[in-house]
């Protein structure tokens, strides 16, 4: 359920009410947007009539959500939510090699896409990707494959990746909850736009709101890309919840002549950001060169990419 409190409701107010909240059984999550406090309840029993909410003080209305997502629906935050750079005005672009391969390439690569325009260098977490990123004053995005690996990708990582295939991953979910570190959740491979949005519930539930989600195809009957990039997932994304959107072009066309096209396209959809796989020397790379784009083609595309953002109000 959600309640809404007035506009210039008190903080006794609103601790009154998630206080009754708690009573009837929920675990109260606060959204304190421009004019309104949100509260959401997740749990609680389903019998309750919500009139009790309705006649206290300060509360405009109390609502239940009819889907089974409750914090990442987009009634829980109308106004949308700005994870860091993501989800604002500007077009997030993260770029970078499949792997670090030495600290001779990374610079590379850091190099590349800074100087393009892209505001996060990605690859596995290590010492040589981080000072890479900082030295071309870049943020760091790495996955985090198990739970184990947590503590150290953090030390490393401004941003935690969950690939597709931990998607759910209910324990790692979980623990992600637990921390404060924005979240990059793929969407797997054979789950729907529903599905992503239970995911990421795992997460906001642990209290951690700072989740970005993420399209990066999904399994059809076609076979000449790796995945079927669902473009239409990006604008229902966006109705249904406050959460912002990037896109992986990369990994779901699998194909480098094919990367651009889709980028283009992810941004025109309204995409809050994309992650994009570069190398210096592709044909040469150590994993998933067939996918990463040239350092030329990159800096091609972000030129691109400026008109399309401009075009739909957005910069890059």
């Amino acid at each position: 359920m959600l309640v809404v409190m007035q506009q210039g409701a008190t903080d006794e107010q609103i601790q009154n009410v998630i206080d009754r909240m708690v009573e009837f059984g929920f675990d109260v999550h606060r959204s304190t947007g421009v004019v309104h406090t949100v509260l959401g309840g997740v749990g609680g029993r389903a019998e309750i009539d919500l009139g009790v909410f309705d006649v206290m003080d300060g509360v405009k209305e109390a609502r239940r959500i009819a889907s089974p997502y409750k914090l990442a629906s987009r009634a829980f935050r109308p106004g949308g939510t700005v994870v860091g750079p993501i989800g604002g005005a500007q077009v997030v672009v993260m770029a970078g090699p499949a792997s670090v391969e030495s600290p001779d390439q990374i610079e590379q690569c850091a190099e590349i896409v800074s100087k393009a325009g892209a505001r996060v260098l990605r690859g596995n977490a290590s010492r040589a990707l981080r000072d890479a990123a900082d030295r071309h004053g870049l943020l760091v995005i790495s996955e985090v494959p198990d739970l184990t690996q947590i503590a150290p990708v953090s030390e490393l990582a401004d941003i935690l990746h969950v690939a597709a295939r931990n998607m759910q991953n209910f324990a790692l979910l979980a623990e992600l909850g637990r921390q404060q570190k924005p979240i990059v959740l793929e969407r797997g491979l054979a789950a729907t736009i529903e599905d992503l949005l239970l995911a990421a519930e795992r997460i906001l539930a642990g209290g951690n709101y700072n989740v970005v989600l993420c399209e990066r195809g999904i399994r059809t009957f076609e076979t000449y890309t790796a995945a079927t990039m669902d473009i239409s997932a990006i604008p229902i994304v966006k109705k249904l919840s406050h959460l912002p959107i990037i896109a992986d072009p990369s990994h779901a066309t699998g194909r480098r002549d094919k990367v651009a096209a889709m980028a283009r396209a992810a941004v025109a959809a309204g995409a809050d950001g994309l992650i994009i796989e570069v190398h210096p020397d592709p044909d040469h790379a150590a994993s998933e060169g067939a996918l990463s784009i040239r350092p030329d083609q990159f800096a091609e595309l972000m030129g691109q990419l400026r008109l399309i953002a401009s075009a739909v109000g957005r910069t890059l």
